[in-house]
């Protein structure tokens, strides 16, 4: 498209150009040719007086050479016979032929006669005695194409700037609508191989940006029918798990004997199942971290909805719960969804792997160029911080899919940030999500991922742990 638009500006502007500097031309050439015979003409003319006078010789010579022309051989007087001695009179050197002569006597009026060099231009004077003296003035062609060449080579060079100049303005005009159309079809391409966080830039002509509108769109759409069914993926499994743990208690409490057996071992099956289809359905999780317009999420607003589900839990079981920082609005670049999963990962363990009555607490803090998250408990504690942040690896821990911090740390990492595990001020474990505020870090800061190594921290304060981390 923009090859063709700068195509048909070229031929427009060429038309154009022709059809206005070819008639100009001839127009100032035309112009030329009149002026120089017009100031011929009326210096001609300055010898009427002298004819009407006199036709002596001698006077004649003198009023001829006291010409700028005559003192330059172009001016000639021809009178005719019939004077007084009877004969003719040629003063100067005679360029026209004598038919062209008695033409202009006979007609009476100035002719212009193409010579050799030039042009004569034949001005006829009416005598005293009734006859009419013809003046010859010559005009060389350079004064007659003087200025031409020049008034054409500027026609030439506006035309050339016309040309050059539509050419980049119809370039420019189709880069401005190409681009989008380009950033439109990757962005479709891309969307259509499963990166679900392209976005198009909403920008260019009207047409082109209400279809960048419309394609962002129905991106977050997708991103929130997916968001969605994970959502209701996750809650089912947190559904599930709750009566298997009944299960598993009341199946603890059957004693010996084979149908108590059968039991424990169904219920064993049936949690194998559940953590089968958890890790399936986040194995296969598509990306759908948004980088576009629209992207992020309120985490003051996340962490209240999430302490608010797990809350009646958390007072079930007899655990004590603390939250700070999120009296005050916290934007990060992070889609609800995937905050949602990570958090519900993290609270996850720390019921499924604490006692009950465990205390455990959540901290947000809001920096220049990062927000933390700092999720703490009063438990026993992780042994191997690094092995527990490794992709499916539960270490032996019963219940434990070993996706939970796998998930929290891909979250962090998407934003340039990082996940470590520490020791908490409550005496168990603390785990510091890192989430960086700032995009243009992100592809540096990634290139880290992973070998940060676990912080281990003792005493102070969770704003003081914050600034440390």
């Amino acid at each position: 498209m923009r090859w063709a638009l700068v195509k048909v500006s070229l031929a427009v502007t060429v038309m154009v150009v022709v059809a206005f500097a070819v008639p100009l031309g001839l127009v100032v050439k035309e112009m030329a040719r009149d002026r120089a015979f017009s100031n011929a003409e009326r210096r001609a003319s300055g010898l009427a007086p002298v004819l009407a006078i006199t036709t002596d010789r001698q006077e004649l010579d003198k009023a001829v050479a006291t010409t700028e022309d005559g003192a330059a051989g172009r001016l000639a007087v021809h009178v005719p016979a019939g004077e007084p001695d009877g004969t003719a009179l040629e003063i100067g050197t005679r360029r026209a032929d004598a038919e062209e002569l008695a033409a202009t006597r006979r007609l009476g009026r100035a002719s212009i006669a193409e010579v050799p060099g030039g042009f004569a231009l034949l001005q006829p004077t009416a005598l005293s005695s009734g006859q009419v003296a013809v003046v010859e003035l010559f005009v060389p062609e350079g004064e007659v194409s003087n200025g031409v060449a020049t008034a054409w080579l500027v026609l030439a060079g506006v035309g050339i700037a016309l040309i050059v100049g539509s050419v980049a303005v119809a370039d420019r005009l189709g880069v401005r609508m190409v681009r989008p159309a380009q950033r439109l079809a990757g962005a479709a391409h891309d969307l259509g191989e499963g990166r679900l966080g392209a976005r198009v830039p909403e920008e260019g002509p009207p047409e082109l940006k209400s279809a960048a509108v419309a394609f962002n769109s129905m991106a977050d759409q997708v991103v929130q029918l997916l968001a969605n069914e994970r959502e209701l993926a996750a809650d089912l499994s947190h559904r599930l798990r709750t009566p298997l743990t009944v299960l598993r208690l009341n199946a603890a409490s059957l004693g010996s004997g084979p149908a108590a057996e059968q039991t424990r071992a169904a219920v064993e099956q049936l949690e194998r199942e559940v953590d089968i289809i958890i890790r399936t359905a986040r194995e296969a999780k598509p990306q759908t971290q948004a980088t576009g317009p629209g992207a992020g999420c309120d985490a003051a607003e996340v962490v209240r909805a999430r302490m608010d589900f797990w809350s009646a839990l958390a007072e079930d079981e007899g655990r004590r719960v603390r939250v700070a920082g999120v009296e005050r609005p916290v934007r990060i670049p992070v889609a609800r969804p995937e905050l949602v999963a990570a958090l519900d990962a993290l609270l996850g363990n720390v019921f499924r792997h604490t006692p009950e009555g465990t205390a455990f607490s959540i901290d947000l803090h809001n920096g220049d160029d990062a927000v933390i998250v700092l999720v703490s408990d009063a438990g026993a504690g992780i042994a191997d911080p690094a092995a527990a942040l490794a992709r499916g690896n539960s270490g032996g821990r019963p219940g434990s899919t070993g996706l939970g911090l796998d998930i929290v740390r891909r979250m962090a990492e998407a934003t340039g940030g990082d996940v470590a595990i520490g020791h908490s001020v409550l005496g168990g474990t603390e785990v510091r999500v890192w989430i960086g505020l700032d995009e243009r870090r992100t592809g540096a800061t990634a290139g880290r991922r992973g070998r940060r190594p676990a912080r281990r921290r003792r005493g102070g304060t969770g704003t003081r742990r914050a600034a440390d981390a």
